[in-house]
Formats: C-alpha cells, sequence, structure tokens
C-alpha cells in the first residue's frame, strides 16, 4: 500500500501528479508494480532510483504535488529522519494513477473459447472444491469486506483472502480497498461453468400405503 495525503489524491488520479520523494531506507515498491491507494485505487510504479537531494528539480518537485522544490523539502524535513542536507538520499519514484481496482491484465479477456473455460475449469479443480463457491459468492456481494465474505462461509478471514488472491491470478476476481468484484473474464467463465443440480428432498408419494399400527385394540371385558 502506499498512502498520500488527500491533498494529493485528485492530481494521482487525473495525472499531474507522477513522482514521490520517500525518506525509506531501503525501497517498500518496485517496478511494476501495483499498490493500493486509498480511497481512489491503485497505483502502478514505473521507475525506483535512489537520488541526492541537490538533484531534485524544481520541475521534479510540481511533478510531486508540490508548489517548489523548497516546499518539496520542506516537507519530506518534518517527517522522520529531520532536516535534510544537499548530499541526503531519498527515494524518487515514478507513478502513475492504474485504475480504481486492482486486477491482473488478462482480467479484462472475457472472449473465452471452449478450450479456455475447459483449462479454466481444471485450474479450479485442482485448487479445491472452494473456488466456484467463492467467486459465485463473490458476484453476489461485491466490495463486501473479506471478513464478512469468510464469515458467511464459517472460513476465518485472513486463509480467505489468499483463496482469493489465487483467484485474482487467474484474472477471476479484482480487489479493491473494501472487498472484490468479479472481473469480466470471472463473469463470463462463471456463465460458462456447468450449475451443480440442487439436491432433491425425498418425500413420501400421496399414495404410499401407511404402515399398520403395531399397537393392539384393547380388549373388551368379558
Amino acid at each position: 500500500m502506499l498512502l498520500f495525503q488527500k491533498r494529493f489524491q485528485a492530481g494521482l488520479v487525473d495525472g499531474s501528479i507522477r513522482l514521490t520523494f520517500r525518506r525509506w531506507e531501503k525501497p517498500h515498491v518496485r517496478p511494476g508494480g501495483r499498490y493500493r491507494c486509498h480511497p481512489i485505487g491503485v497505483l502502478q510504479v514505473d521507475t525506483v532510483d535512489r537520488v541526492p537531494v541537490r538533484g531534485i528539480s524544481e520541475d521534479e518537485a510540481r511533478a510531486a504535488g508540490f508548489t517548489s522544490r523548497d516546499e518539496l523539502l520542506g516537507f519530506m524535513s518534518e517527517g522522520p529522519g529531520g532536516a535534510l542536507t544537499s548530499d541526503t538520499e531519498v527515494w524518487r519514484v515514478a507513478l502513475h494513477h492504474g485504475g480504481d481496482g486492482d486486477r491482473v491484465e488478462i482480467a479484462l479477456d472475457d472472449r473465452l473459447t471452449p478450450e479456455d473455460v475447459d483449462r479454466l475449469a481444471r485450474r479450479l479443480e485442482r485448487l479445491g472444491d472452494w473456488t466456484v463457491s467463492t467467486l459465485r459468492l463473490i458476484g453476489r456481494r461485491p466490495r463486501v469486506a473479506a471478513s464478512v465474505l469468510a464469515a458467511s462461509l464459517g472460513r476465518e478471514r485472513d486463509p480467505f483472502k489468499v483463496d482469493v488472491r489465487k483467484l485474482k491470478r487467474l484474472g477471476l476476481t479484482q480487489s479493491f480497498e473494501v472487498g472484490y468484484e468479479l472481473s469480466p473474464r470471472g463473469r463470463a467463465l462463471l456463465e460458462r461453468l456447468p450449475r451443480r443440480p440442487r439436491p432433491t428432498s425425498r418425500r413420501p408419494t400421496r399414495n404410499a400405503p401407511r404402515k399398520k399400527s403395531s399397537r393392539r385394540a384393547p380388549r373388551s371385558p368379558d
């Protein structure tokens, strides 16, 4: 997850903010990674570089959402680590808004061939019998907290979240700050998968013969 103050969020969404500078001891993100940023969705990291403070330009400060380089340096000096010097090294992260959900690219591909459906069905079967019921639950209850979904299945939250990530790697779900949704690919797959027939309850037929009572009629007195 990447944290930003509220004043930066609109610029991250519209693309006017495309840099951030962080005083990390080591990088917390990697190029190509997608990271949640509540409440605007997902940020995708393009590059990560370690640079000295003296190398930060005015244009870069504005691309990070500040009016000037001095404002940026003052902001970073207020955090842990105290005042900056020209030799202080910081992490420069180039990024862009990656949408309001966290998903893999294949999640958008809903043009499934019969071979695709068969292959995915076999993958789900190998993962376990929880897969299809979990997909259908997410389809019925989008953007509901994972703890609530897990409880409805009688499961603990953390193992449930691990399993949903397996579905996301197949491109079938996408994650949000709260809850999940089926991806276009996931919806297309569910529409093609056969539904299991519901078990029929056994009821006695109306014309079934009644069992003879084992109780004897009382004897009449002599």
